[in-house]
C-alpha cells in the first residue's frame, strides 16, 4: 500500500492516526462506487455543481458537466462532483448577499476538504461567480469557471425582450395601466425564453465577463448562450484545460496579481456593468490580500470609455455579444490600456491570448471602437460627498441625463 503519491485518491486523507490505513480504507469506499484501481490513481479534477431546481439559470448543468467530464477524461484525469448550496436569485428570500458569503464558505471548504487536485467552478447566477471565486482562492487549487451562459431573447409582437431590464419596463408600463392583464401575462411567457441567466449586462452577465477579464475562464466563455452547441464546446475546452493547469499548478495564487483585478475593472467599465461588481470585486480581491478602493474604480473609469452597447445602458442582448466576438474583442479593443502580462489559467499571458483576436468587426453595432464609444468615460462612478462620506455608486451608463444633476430643496431628518 505504500506509495509517495499525494495527489488524486491520497490528497487530504482523513484522519485515523494511521495514513496507511486511511488510503487503504478510502479505496476501499471508493470502490463502493465502482472505481477501478487504475482510475483511483488518476489526478481528480472535483466539479462544483449548483445545479438546483430553485435555480433557472442552471437548468442545463447537465449537458455542461457531461462535456466537461468529456474533456477531463480525454486528458488522463478522473471527474469527480460534488454539490454545494445554490443560490437562485429570485427564488431566495429575503435576497441571495445573505448567502454570498455562505456559499463562499461552503465552497473553499468542501474544495480544501476533498481529495481533489482541481476544480472547475459551475455557477452562473448572481452572487454564484463571486462566492465560488471567493471559496476558491481561499483553497488555492489550480481553478477554472465555468458558467452557464445567458438566456436567448423572447419576442413580443415582434419586438426581443430579455430579463431583467424589460421585466422592470413592462411591469412599470402595466402598472401606469399602458398595458392590461392579458397583455402582461403573454410578456411575461416571453421574458425569460430559455435557461441560463439574465440576457442584460446585469450581475450574471458582469461577473462572468470580469472572471474573463481576470484570467479564470477560459477566453470566450461569457457570453456563449446557454442552449447553444458552443457553450458544450467550451464546456469540453474547459476540462482539458484544467487538468492543463493542475500539470502547471496553476493556482489562482499564481495567476491573479493587482494587474488582473485592473484588467478587470477595466473591463467593468466598458461593459457598463452591474454596480454589484465593485462589491464582488473587493471581496475577492481581498481573499488573496489585495486592497481595491472605490478610488481604484473611478482612477480607471475615468480613462475608459463605455463600449459594450447592451441594456440596460444600451440596446442589444448577450446572445448579440457573443456573436460580435464576446470578452476577447472588448479587450482587443482596449487592448493598450490593459495589463497584457497578466497571467490567464490557460497559461498563456492576456497580451498572448489577444493575438488570436481581431478588432471589433464593422459589419455589428454592439462592441464599439475607442474612438466612437457609447459613452466617454465612467459607466458606473463612484461618489463622495456629506450625504454618503464613505461613498455611494452610480451606473452612469444607464441613468438618464438629467438624474445626473439635479438642484432642488433638502428634506432633513433627525432620524430613520
Amino acid at each position: 500500500m505504500k506509495s509517495n503519491q499525494t495527489t488524486g485518491i491520497q490528497k487530504g486523507l482523513t484522519n485515523y492516526g494511521d495514513p496507511e490505513f486511511s488510503i487503504y480504507i478510502r479505496k476501499a469506499f471508493a470502490k463502493a462506487m465502482g472505481y477501478t484501481e487504475d482510475e483511483l490513481n488518476r489526478p481528480i479534477v472535483g466539479i462544483v455543481n449548483t445545479f438546483s431546481g430553485f435555480n433557472s439559470c442552471h437548468q442545463n448543468f447537465s449537458d455542461l458537466i457531461e462535456a466537461l467530464k468529456r474533456g477531463i477524461l480525454s486528458q488522463g484525469a478522473l471527474p469527480i462532483e460534488f454539490p454545494t448550496i445554490s443560490l437562485g436569485e429570485i427564488f431566495t428570500s429575503p435576497t441571495t448577499m445573505m448567502f454570498r458569503n455562505l456559499m463562499a464558505m461552503d465552497t473553499e471548504e468542501m474544495i480544501k476538504a476533498q481529495p481533489m487536485d482541481g476544480v472547475v467552478l459551475l455557477g452562473g447566477c448572481d452572487k454564484t461567480v463571486p462566492a465560488q471565486l471567493m471559496g476558491a482562492l481561499s483553497a488555492d487549487k489550480p481553478t477554472i469557471c465555468l458558467v452557464a451562459g445567458p438566456m436567448i431573447t423572447g419576442d413580443y409582437q415582434g419586438e426581443r425582450l430579455g430579463a431583467c431590464t424589460d421585466c422592470r419596463r413592462f411591469w412599470r408600463e402595466y402598472r401606469a395601466g399602458h398595458v392590461d392583464d392579458e397583455q402582461i401575462e403573454l410578456i411575461n411567457n416571453q421574458l425569460c425564453s430559455s435557461t441560463g441567466t439574465c440576457m442584460v449586462m446585469g450581475t450574471a452577465s458582469t461577473m462572468a465577463a470580469l472572471a474573463e477579464a481576470m484570467g479564470m475562464m477560459l477566453p470566450g466563455g461569457a457570453a456563449i448562450p446557454a442552449v447553444m452547441a458552443e457553450r458544450r464546446r467550451h464546456a469540453e475546452a474547459t476540462g482539458r484545460a484544467v487538468v492543463a493547469a493542475i500539470q502547471k499548478d496553476l493556482r489562482p495564487s499564481r495567476v491573479l496579481s493587482k494587474r488582473s483585478f485592473e484588467n478587470a475593472i477595466r473591463v467593468l467599465m466598458a461593459i457598463g456593468g452591474s454596480t454589484n461588481a465593485i462589491i464582488h470585486l473587493t471581496a475577492i480581491a481581498k481573499r488573496i490580500g489585495i486592497p481595491l478602493t472605490l478610488t481604484d474604480f473611478n482612477q480607471i473609469g475615468d480613462q475608459t470609455p463605455v463600449l459594450v452597447n447592451l441594456k440596460p445602458s444600451g440596446k442589444y442582448y448577450m446572445e448579440d455579444l457573443a456573436k460580435s466576438g464576446g470578452i476577447p474583442t472588448v479587450m482587443k479593443e482596449l487592448e493598450d490600456s490593459l495589463h497584457c502580462q497578466a497571467a490567464t489559467i490557460n497559461g498563456k499571458t492576456i497580451g498572448e491570448n489577444l493575438m488570436e483576436v481581431s478588432s471589433p468587426p464593422e459589419w455589428q453595432d454592439v462592441i464599439k471602437t475607442r474612438n466612437n464609444p457609447l459613452l466617454e468615460g465612467r459607466g458606473l462612478t463612484c461618489l463622495f460627498g456629506n450625504l454618503a462620506p464613505n461613498g455611494a455608486i452610480i451606473k452612469r451608463s444607464a441613468a438618464s441625463p438629467h438624474l445626473l444633476y439635479h438642484q432642488g430643496p433638502a428634506l432633513v431628518f433627525k432620524s430613520i
